[in-house]
């Protein structure tokens, strides 16, 4: 920290009935008041280098001994006038970073220039901050922080926007290179090189080695330093994006403290004022953070992003900022976490432990930023293609395929990964008892069908949602189940799944169909049933020790048809069967079956396409097995 001292004299200023006075030979002759505090004070060195004093009284009336002169208006209040009473006095004082800018106003207040006098204050602190505060780093950071005191004279006299010039120059410079304080180099040269032996391991952290120190500014400063930062373009936008995680990480937990502490003094009806100023305060400041993000994907980190949205939905803030947070979130959602998802909701419309919606939103822009072709093209389409382009040679088609490839393989493993996340969310969701179905649907079917590769998670989701709603009616037990896909059940999941009572009747069914063949084509042992089921199997002629017939594989299934049994495709499937799965699903809606769970079209028909009234199926079976029976 670098100081200066001026003047020779010893401190001879005293207090004596609430005055503060000189120690002299000579009687005072000027009273001068600085907000309630009274001086007796000597005009000749006064008004030597005051130009302001001077006028004042060269204006006002002597009054018997003494002249008195009001000052309260005086910027930094008793102690900068002090110090610049010592000065005239020639007093010892000391300047710092601390009181550089009180200093500096008080002077620019009286005046205390070169015209008045040669080497006056002001000219002596200007080149005090010239020469050395600005050249140091961490004498720049406290000057600047000291500037909120006086934001009006500094911003006249070109403090806070020199000291900002000063700390973004420094930002992109080397620390080796930048004056700092003792235990600033050392704590830097401890995170440049460990021992002299990881110099390149500890660059990244190297390079943002200032964004502690400026995450003490406040957000006004913060915001245009960061900004100052940014317009230089030296700084790597991952830099960027610790530096503000490091500010959020500093102030947000202080927000979410005060907040709570305001709504509770908020219910009380006490201190509604202050809380709501402190909430306007922490909603400014969030919405600054949310402005400075760097465009670049990737810059912040989704737990970040998602962080910075669970704050915004506490706070409250402007639609716009947690629309940019959502968008920012669903570029990167593969990276999330579960537990990141898992967002209070804070709506009082809502009984919900966790904001389902906005998870909603996330998701759905995911989805539309990131469709692409499948991974394989159409045979078609690679046809017509070779048909219009004869004249390009084989390897430059070849090459155009596996760039295609590519890019939509990268965007299908990122489906994949979001997939899982979703399942896990819906796990955890499942044991809210005040989750409404259309909200746990609607989330399920967000994601595309070849998304999931495996839907054990989704089965453990639904089990669980089934579990904590025991009140369920047939009907809704039918609109969960219908976006499990049996066919990618693993066999542990068939197992519990075939046992599994709270199923409808057919899940089960269409469960056990294909644990059997399964069972059949590797020559294993059929699991033992409940004895609940196993009558309810009777009860419709059906034997659960008897697999059935083998599967096609060429037949495609239509969409329409997918929650038909891939078994009872075959002639000699029983008719039993088929007149209970017709029964159990004629009292479904059609209505339920055109529209998603929500009332509305629903955005991903293309992925999830809901099955139709299976009497088309019924139809076309018994087709199929009136002209077996014409051929025996």
């Amino acid at each position: 920290m670098k100081f200066m001292k001026l003047g020779i004299r010893p401190d001879t200023f005293y207090t004596a009935d609430d005055v503060r006075s000189v120690s002299s030979e000579v009687s005072s002759d000027l009273i001068i008041q600085v907000k309630g505090s009274r001086y007796m004070l000597h005009k000749f060195p006064l008004l030597s280098k005051c130009l302001r004093l001077q006028r004042i009284c060269s204006e006002s009336p002597e009054t018997l001994k003494h002249q008195i002169v009001q000052l309260p208006d005086f910027p930094g209040g008793i102690d900068a006038f002090e110090l610049c009473a010592k000065f005239c006095y020639g007093i010892t004082i000391t300047l710092s970073a601390y009181n550089l800018v009180a200093a500096r106003c008080a002077a620019e207040y009286l005046q205390m220039t070169e015209d008045v006098e040669k080497g006056n204050l002001v000219c002596k602190l200007e080149v005090f901050f010239n020469s050395c505060i600005l050249h140091g780093w961490r004498d720049s950071i406290v000057t600047l922080q000291s500037t909120k005191a006086f934001p009006l004279w500094s911003e006249d006299l070109r403090i806070t926007s020199r000291c900002i010039e000063a700390i973004a120059s420094k930002v992109s410079t080397h620390p080796s290179k930048v004056t700092l304080s003792h235990s600033q180099s050392r704590r830097v040269r401890d995170d440049v090189s460990c021992n002299g032996k990881d110099r390149q391991l500890q660059k990244p952290t190297t390079k943002g080695w200032w964004a502690e120190d400026i995450a003490e500014l406040g957000i006004d400063l913060y915001w245009r330093t960061m900004i100052a930062i940014k317009s230089d373009g030296k700084m790597p936008s991952n830099i960027i994006g610790e530096a503000l995680q490091i500010y959020a990480s500093r102030w947000l937990p202080y927000i979410s403290r005060k907040v709570k502490s305001n709504k509770e003094a908020a219910a009380s009806d006490s201190d509604s004022d202050s809380g709501s100023e402190v909430t306007s305060k922490s909603r400014l400041l969030l919405e600054s953070i949310v402005s400075l993000l760097p465009s670049e994907k990737g810059s912040a980190s989704c737990s970040f992003l998602l962080k910075l949205l669970k704050a915004a939905i506490i706070l409250n803030v402007s639609s716009s900022s947690k629309m940019e947070l959502a968008r920012r979130v669903a570029l990167q959602v593969e990276e999330a976490r579960v537990s990141d998802l898992l967002i209070p909701s804070l709506s009082n419309s809502s009984t919900t432990l966790y904001d389902v919606d906005i998870v909603l939103t996330i998701l759905e822009q995911f989805m539309s930023q990131r469709q692409s072709p499948p991974t394989s093209p159409p045979r078609s389409k690679l046809v017509s293609e070779r048909r219009r382009r004869r004249s390009r040679s084989a390897e430059n088609i070849d090459f155009k395929l596996q760039e295609s490839r590519r890019s939509s393989s990268a965007s299908h493993s990122s489906k994949l990964k979001v997939a899982k996340i979703v399942d896990g969310y819906l796990q955890e969701i499942a044991r809210d008892k005040n989750l409404p179905l259309s909200k746990f649907i609607a989330v399920a079917e967000t994601i595309p069908t070849f998304s999931r590769l495996v839907h054990d998670d989704l089965y453990r989701a639904i089990d669980i949602y089934l579990k904590a709603h025991p009140d369920l009616n047939k009907s809704d037990r039918k609109k969960l189940c219908r976006v499990l896909d049996c066919k990618k059940l693993s066999v542990e999941a068939c197992m519990h799944a075939a046992q599994n009572e709270k199923l409808p009747l057919r899940v089960v069914v269409q469960v056990l169909f294909f644990e059997q063949a399964r069972t059949a084509t590797t020559g294993g042992k059929v699991t033992e049933l409940p004895g609940n089921i196993k009558a309810l199997l009777a009860a419709h002629n059906i034997d659960p020790s008897k697999p059935p017939g083998p599967l096609s594989t060429t037949t495609s299934i239509p969409a329409d048809d997918q929650w038909s049994i891939s078994g009872l495709k075959s002639p000699k499937s029983k008719m039993s069967t088929l007149r209970m799965k017709l029964a159990e699903d004629d009292d479904l809606d059609e209505i339920d079956m055109n529209t998603d769970v929500m009332g509305r079209p629903s955005k991903f028909k293309g992925f999830c396409a809901l099955p139709t009234v299976p009497k088309k199926m019924f139809s076309k079976l018994m087709s199929i097995n009136r002209n077996g029976s014409e051929k025996s």
